[in-house]
């Protein structure tokens, strides 16, 4: 392919590098496929454009209509995703590799575009947790919000992923209504800039959102604010160079990091050869040591087995070794493509020497070149005898297809030595015992970020080992960084303000656009069930007529749904309990007589209830006793042009209008 010549993005411009440019060689066959460099960009500016003009145009929008831009862009990815696989075999990647990378990027937007639209309001503040009442009478109350960082996301990615990499920390950046600047690893930078310029040419982002350096950051660092975030995945050494930069400890600049990680997998003592989980353990080993050529953080770095099944363990793993193919990643039937760059190669061959002092290879030759040209390299195997007296193997990460066996003494053994790595991003664990998962559990949490217990029941449908997900929190402790990302809504959080509000409900009530407790709940003629989203009032509420609730009431329910519990129908029994003075009512009788008192029966607005939360039955009603609802309006979200939601608080009160039982109902209606 004729060499690339990448580009900037830098306020909404793009822009050729000054000066002399770095070249980029194929993964496969050295050869130049681009060139990059960033001379000559006024890093200042960037930031300025990105906090002047990206910021407030993106937190004018709600976070439904940023979602819906996430989708966008993912639909962009995607209807253009045969341009990257053919730029991302030159990075070594196999197909498969180039789909973990490039569909799985385009999965992650759709992912935070789907939860934002459900788990997040159609408006610009969030909620965080209940009200808390902070005054005898309730006219003085706190909320927590969280509302999005006035500054710039600065996003510095590492080479194994260069589109994934980028969209699973811009997907809950954009969401949170923040701007980011993308820095990408030189070494696949051709791929990450082909990916940023199909969102750019999609034409949704605001301008200002989104800029790409493609060279070196300058002094970018040294404009930085309190408002501004840091995310960075790479090395550990370059991790706490720019986590010390002085700009970033005097402004307090939020700092992520995902970092080294020497992550463990551990095959449980019940789960010997001829066991279901001990063919998936190994089968999992090697797919970690050979996917992406083993350049993945979450990639298994040491293998730990009952130190009986340890000889079988070895065997089986060099057996499947030896299938993998090879070779140039465009060619049919490779399974195994070459490392990023020669340079990386270098590194892991370095590391596989220092590892191999104190264990010995037991699969692979670090030395021979399996392809000519190109960064390719076997997959190595190590073995160690005396994992307590090689300490490199839990302290050198090979970041390429290198995996080193161990032996373990028992469970508390081999919670030590997973824990010995100082922090993780993942862990498996390959067992059929639940009490060998507790205890494990209990054991190793604290030092990983993800845990996979894996066996036979779940293997079908798991996405294994090294699988970080959208919706799971990907970072971990220690060497891993402290740092983390994704995890969905809590990614999103990670970009925005926590705030503790303070005052009367009516005025936070208007600030979070959600009723709250003791804020005014205004009445009307018209029933809140004949009325569209856009027509209802937060606050609106509807204060219904009373009902008496009669014995012959709660035993018709009883014997027609069948609930004959006691404290329905043996007034003995009920005295005789520590809460009821007699035979009460049941809960969900007085939900259904809730409704039969609110609900507005002609077709109108109202499609579908959809839901019921936050139940709680406070005071119980009994025979004779009457009961009321209010039915108030305590949020709506329009979705699209045709439905959208609206939470009801509904409140229960009896005839001394003491609380019986309060709940949010939701429904589907009209816009």
């Amino acid at each position: 392919m004729k060499p690339l010549t990448l580009l900037n993005y830098a306020r909404d411009q793009w822009v050729q590098g000054a000066g002399n440019l770095v070249e980029l060689p194929s993964a496969v066959t050295g050869e130049v496929v681009a060139s990059t460099g960033s001379s000559g960009l006024d890093f200042k500016a960037m930031l300025d454009h990105a906090r002047n003009v990206g910021g407030p145009a993106l937190r004018k929008l709600t976070f439904h209509e940023r979602a819906w831009m996430l989708k966008t862009l993912a639909n962009a990815i995607m209807a253009r995703k045969e341009e990257l696989y053919e730029l991302s075999y030159e990075t070594g990647a196999t197909r498969t590799d180039g789909w973990i990378d490039i569909e799985g990027g385009a999965g992650t937007l759709f992912s935070f575009s789907s939860k934002g639209r459900r788990e997040l309001p159609n408006s610009r503040v969030l909620i965080d947790g209940q009200m808390e009442q902070l005054s005898r009478g309730g006219t003085f109350v706190g909320q927590h919000v969280y509302t999005p960082l006035q500054g710039v996301a600065v996003h510095i990615n590492a080479f194994n992923f260069p589109v994934w990499g980028m969209l699973e920390k811009l997907g809950p950046t954009l969401l949170a209504g923040v701007p980011a600047i993308v820095k990408p690893a030189s070494a696949t930078a051709w791929l990450a800039e082909a990916a940023f310029r199909i969102m750019i040419e999609a034409d949704v982002l605001p301008q200002g959102a989104l800029q790409f350096i493609a060279g070196s950051t300058g002094d970018l660092l040294d404009h930085l604010t309190l408002q501004d975030v840091v995310s960075f995945t790479g090395s550990a050494a370059t991790a706490m160079k720019l986590q010390s930069h002085p700009v970033i400890a005097r402004e307090s600049v939020r700092f992520i990091a995902e970092r080294d990680s020497l992550n463990a997998s551990v095959l449980g003592p019940d789960a010997g050869p001829g066991t279901p989980e001990f063919d998936l353990f190994v089968k999992e080993v090697v797919r970690e040591m050979t996917v992406k050529a083993g350049q993945k953080c979450t990639a298994i770095r040491r293998a730990m087995a009952p130190a009986e099944h340890l000889d079988a363990v070895q065997q089986a793993i060099a057996d499947r070794l030896a299938k993998v193919k090879i070779g140039n990643p465009r060619e049919e039937g490779v399974t195994m493509g070459a490392l990023a760059s020669q340079d990386q190669r270098d590194s892991v061959r370095a590391a596989v020497a220092e590892l191999s002092r104190s264990a010995r290879i037991v699969a692979g030759d670090p030395d021979r070149s399996p392809v000519n040209g190109g960064a390719f390299l076997e997959p190595i195997l190590l073995r160690s005898d005396d994992p307590w007296g090689s300490p490199a193997i839990h302290d050198v990460e090979p970041f390429g297809p290198v995996s080193t066996i161990m032996p373990y003494k028992d469970l508390d053994d081999a919670v030590a030595l997973a824990n010995r790595g100082m922090g993780s991003l993942a862990l498996s664990l390959f067992t059929f015992d639940t009490r060998v998962a507790e205890d494990f559990v209990l054991g190793a949490g604290a030092y990983h970020g993800r845990m996979m217990i894996l066996d036979r029941t779940s293997a079908k449908e798991s996405t294994g080992h090294g699988s970080p997900l959208p919706v799971l929190v990907h970072g971990g402790p220690g060497r891993a960084g402290g740092g983390e990302e994704m995890g969905g809504i809590r990614g999103v959080t990670h970009y925005m303000q926590r705030t503790a509000l303070q005052g009367a409900p009516e005025m936070l009530s208007k600030v979070v656009k959600q009723w709250l407790p003791g804020a005014d709940k205004p009445t009307g003629n018209t029933h809140p069930f004949r009325l569209r989203i856009s027509e209802l009032d937060i606050g609106y509420t509807l204060k219904t007529a009373s009902r008496t609730v009669t014995l012959e009431d709660v035993e018709h329910f009883a014997h027609f749904t069948g609930d004959t519990f006691y404290a329905h129908m043996d007034e003995e029994a009920a005295k005789a309990s520590p809460i009821f003075e007699g035979r009460v009512a049941h809960g969900y009788l007085i939900l259904s007589f809730a409704a039969g008192l609110f609900v507005e029966p002609a077709p109108g607005p109202v499609l579908a209830n959809t839901g019921l939360e936050n139940l709680r039955f406070q005071t119980p009603l009994y025979p004779g006793d009457s009961m009321r609802v209010e039915l108030t309006v305590k949020s709506k979200s329009v979705r699209d042009e045709e439905r959208g939601e609206v939470r009801w608080a509904v409140a229960i009160f009896n005839q001394k209008d003491e609380v019986v039982a309060t709940y949010d109902l939701l429904t589907m209606n009209r816009p």
